[in-house]
C-alpha cells in the first residue's frame, strides 16, 4: 500500500517537528513530504506538490490556516486543522466536516484522526471549505448547511431539513424531510454540541429535535413530543422543565 503523502504547516517550530515525529513513529502509512512553518512558503509548496493531506494549524500570525486556504483553490486534499485550544472557529470546523486535533496533540487522538481520514474515501474538500467559509462570516442560521459523514461518503444537509437525530450506539441516524434517513458514524453527543445553537434540543438521552418541527406536544403519560413526520418522542423527566421553557418563547 503507498503511503499518504502529507504536509505539515504550522508557524510553531516545537509544534511541526512534535507532529511530525509522532507521525513518523505512530502513523506508518503516512509520509511526510513537508513541514513549513511560514504560510506563503506553503501555498506555493500545495500548489507544485498537492499532497492528499494537509495539517494545518489555524494560529498563525502572519496569516491564519482560514487566510491560507482561501489562497488556494485546487482542494485535492483532505485537511485536519490543528489547535492550541477549543474557540469559536472548533464549530465552524465541525459543521463543515472536517477533523480537528487540540495542541498538545494526543498519540491516541492523532492515529484516529488518520485512520477516519482513510476509511473516507470521498474527500469533498472545497464543499467543506465553503461551509466552513460560511459559518465563519455569517451568524447561525438553519439554513446553513452541515457535512456529515457515513460510511461511503460525506452528505452536506441543509440544516432545517433536519427533523431529528437519533441515537444508535456509536452511530446516529438523522431523519430528514421527505421521509429519508441517513446512518452517520458521529454519536448524538457531538450533534447535540453543534446543532443546539441552531434551535434543535436534547429531548431524551436518545432523542434529539429539531424544535422547528415540532407539530404538536401531548401532556399525557409524562409527555411527549410528535414530530411533523409523525414521530412520537417521549420526553424524560429531567429534559421537561427546560423543554417549557423553550416551548414558551414560542406560544
Amino acid at each position: 500500500m503507498e503511503k499518504i503523502n502529507t504536509i505539515l504547516v504550522d508557524d510553531e517550530l516545537n509544534s511541526l517537528q512534535s507532529l511530525e515525529q509522532k507521525l513518523q513513529e505512530c502513523c506508518p502509512d503516512i509520509h511526510v513530504i513537508a513541514a513549513l512553518q511560514r504560510p506563503e512558503e506553503a501555498i506555493e509548496f500545495i500548489k507544485k506538490h498537492p499532497p492528499e493531506l494537509l495539517f494545518l494549524d489555524i494560529e498563525m500570525p502572519r496569516m491564519s490556516g482560514f487566510k491560507m486556504l482561501e489562497q488556494i483553490h485546487d482542494y485535492s486534499f483532505d485537511i485536519i486543522f490543528t489547535t492550541a485550544y477549543n474557540h469559536y472557529a472548533v464549530d465552524a470546523i465541525r459543521i463543515s466536516a472536517f477533523d480537528y486535533l487540540v495542541k498538545p496533540i494526543a498519540v491516541k487522538d492523532l492515529q484516529n484522526a488518520v485512520s477516519r481520514f482513510m476509511s473516507n474515501q470521498k474527500i469533498h474538500t472545497s464543499k467543506k471549505v465553503d461551509i466552513l467559509k460560511q459559518r465563519l462570516s455569517n451568524g447561525k442560521s438553519q439554513d446553513d448547511k452541515i457535512g456529515v459523514a457515513s460510511n461511503e461518503e460525506i452528505e452536506f444537509l441543509q440544516i432545517k431539513d433536519i427533523i431529528r437525530v437519533e441515537s444508535l450506539s456509536n452511530y446516529s441516524k438523522i431523519f430528514l424531510v421527505g421521509g429519508s434517513s441517513l446512518l452517520v458514524s458521529k454519536s448524538l453527543k457531538d450533534f447535540d454540541e453543534i446543532l443546539t445553537a441552531y434551535g434543535f434540543f436534547r429531548l431524551h438521552n436518545s432523542h434529539l429535535i429539531n424544535m422547528n418541527h415540532i407539530k404538536k406536544y401531548i401532556k399525557a403519560d409524562g409527555g411527549q413530543v410528535v414530530m411533523q413526520n409523525g414521530d412520537i418522542i417521549d420526553v424524560s423527566r429531567r429534559k421537561k422543565d427546560d423543554f417549557f421553557m423553550l416551548l414558551k418563547d414560542r406560544i
